[in-house]
C-alpha cells in the first residue's frame, strides 16, 4: 500500500478541531439566502425546557436551601439565553461564532463564580461547580451539534439546488437537440422545390423561416422567454407550416381582452407553447386527410381577474385527428412537465383533454403579485388574428417531425 492511498484510506485528522472546533464550511450571504431559511422549530424550545424543568424538579431538594430559589431561576434565565444563543448560530453557523460564543460563555461563567466567591459564597459555588460545569459543557456540546447540523442541512439544500439547476440546464440542452431536424429537412425541401420552379410562394416562405430560426436558435441559452416572444415562434413555426400543408391548415391566435398587460410581464421556459403547437401539427393536423384548424387562445382564470393569485391560461386546440387510445406522453411534454415543475413547482399544470373534434392542450402557470395590478388595466384589447389558408400545396413531411411528443391519454 503506497503512502497516498493509505492517506486516501485513513482521512487526515484536523488538529485544528481540537483548538478551534466547528464546520470548516463558511456561507456567503447570498449562499444563505439562496438556501432559504429553515425556520426555528419551536419543538426545540418546548423540549429544552421540559428538560429543565425535570432536572430541576429531580434535584431541588439537592439544592442549598438558601439559594434553592436563586438557582433555579438562574438555571431558567441561562436556558433562555442558551436558546438566543442557539438562533443566533441557526441563522448563520460558523465556526467562528461557535468559539467566540463559547469562549464568552466560559469567561463569563468563571467571572460569575470567582466574584460569587468574594462575596461570601465560596462554599455554596463549591457545592455547585459540578452542576455549573456539566450544564456549561451540556450547553457547549448543544451549540456545537446545532452548528454541526445546521451546516450540514445548509450544505445539502445548495447541493439539491444545485442539482435541480442542473436538470433544469439539460432539459434546455435537450429541447434545444429536439429541433426538429424533420422540421428543417423538409423545410428546405420544399423551398428548394419552390426556388427551382420559380414558384411564388417561396419569398413568403423563406422569410417565416428566417424569422423562425432567429427567434429559436438563441431562445434555449435563457431559462424563461418572455411570452410574447414565444407567441411571435409560434406563429412564424404555425406560417411555415400553412405554406407546407396549404388549404389543409388554419390557424389563429387569440388573446383575451385585458390580457395583454399580463402577456407583457409574463415569462415561462423557452419552448413550451412552441412544444404544443408542433404537438398539434405533428399529431392532429398532418395525419388527418382533411387537416384542420389550430387555435391558440391566451386567457385567465376567473380567479386572475379578480386580483393576484390567479393563473394565466395557454390553449392549443387542433380539430385533426385526436387522441389515440393508446397515446402516452413523449419525450417532449415529458421535458415540458419537468421544466414547469422545476420553475413554478405544484402550481403550474399542463393537461390534455379530448376536443369535438381533436385535441386540447392547456398549459396553467401562476400569475406573479406585480402581475395582478395589471391585470384589471383594459387598456389592450383583444387580439385575433386568423388566418385563411393560403393555395393548395401538397404534403411533403412524410415522416413525423418530433415523434417524441405523443400526446397524453386523458
Amino acid at each position: 500500500m503506497t503512502l497516498r492511498s493509505a492517506m486516501a484510506d485513513n482521512p487526515r485528522f484536523h488538529w485544528s478541531q481540537w483548538i478551534f472546533p466547528g464546520p470548516r464550511r463558511v456561507f456567503t450571504a447570498a449562499e444563505l439566502a439562496r438556501a432559504g431559511g429553515t425556520g426555528w422549530s419551536s419543538a426545540i424550545d418546548c423540549y429544552v425546557y421540559t428538560n429543565v424543568v425535570l432536572i430541576v424538579a429531580i434535584f431541588y431538594t439537592q439544592l442549598p436551601p438558601g439559594s434553592a430559589l436563586a438557582v433555579v431561576i438562574s438555571v431558567i434565565a441561562v436556558s433562555m439565553l442558551g436558546l438566543l444563543v442557539a438562533r443566533w448560530l441557526w441563522r448563520h453557523p460558523t465556526r467562528t461564532r461557535y468559539n467566540l460564543v463559547s469562549l464568552a460563555t466560559g469567561v463569563a461563567i468563571a467571572t460569575t463564580q470567582v466574584s460569587l466567591s468574594k462575596l461570601g459564597w465560596k462554599t455554596q459555588v463549591m457545592e455547585s461547580m459540578p452542576f455549573v460545569i456539566g450544564g456549561m459543557s451540556l450547553m457547549m456540546t448543544s451549540w456545537w451539534f446545532l452548528t454541526l447540523y445546521r451546516t450540514q442541512q445548509i450544505e445539502s439544500r445548495l447541493r439539491e439546488l444545485d442539482a435541480q439547476q442542473e436538470r433544469i440546464a439539460m432539459a434546455q440542452r435537450l429541447a434545444t437537440a429536439q429541433i426538429q431536424p424533420h422540421f428543417l429537412f423538409n423545410t428546405l425541401a420544399s423551398l428548394q422545390h419552390w426556388v427551382d420552379t420559380r414558384d411564388e410562394r417561396a419569398g413568403p416562405m423563406l422569410r417565416s423561416l428566417t424569422r423562425y430560426l432567429r427567434a429559436t436558435l438563441p431562445m434555449f441559452a435563457q431559462e424563461r422567454l418572455p411570452l410574447e416572444q414565444e407567441l411571435q415562434i409560434v406563429r412564424s413555426y404555425l406560417e411555415v407550416m400553412q405554406a407546407r400543408l396549404g388549404q389543409r391548415l388554419t390557424w389563429s391566435v387569440d388573446l383575451e381582452a385585458g390580457t395583454q398587460p399580463v402577456i407583457t410581464a409574463a415569462s415561462l421556459p423557452p419552448g413550451t407553447l412552441l412544444t404544443l403547437a408542433e404537438n398539434a401539427i405533428t399529431h392532429g393536423i398532418e395525419p388527418s386527410l382533411r387537416g384542420g384548424h389550430v387555435a391558440i387562445r391566451v386567457g385567465m382564470t376567473a380567479s386572475a381577474n379578480a386580483g393576484e393569485g390567479g393563473l394565466l391560461r395557454l390553449e392549443v386546440e387542433d380539430s385533426g385527428q385526436g387522441l389515440t387510445p393508446d397515446a402516452y406522453d413523449g419525450l417532449g411534454l415529458s421535458n415540458t412537465r419537468e421544466r414547469l415543475q422545476a420553475q413554478f413547482g405544484a402550481a403550474a399544470q399542463l393537461g390534455l383533454e379530448r376536443a369535438s373534434p381533436g385535441c386540447l392542450a392547456w398549459i396553467e402557470l401562476p400569475l406573479q403579485p406585480s402581475h395582478g395590478a395589471l391585470v384589471g388595466d383594459q387598456a389592450a384589447a383583444a387580439l385575433p388574428h386568423t388566418r385563411p389558408a393560403a393555395g393548395p400545396v401538397p404534403s411533403i413531411d412524410a415522416a413525423p417531425t418530433r415523434p417524441a411528443h405523443e400526446p397524453t391519454t386523458p
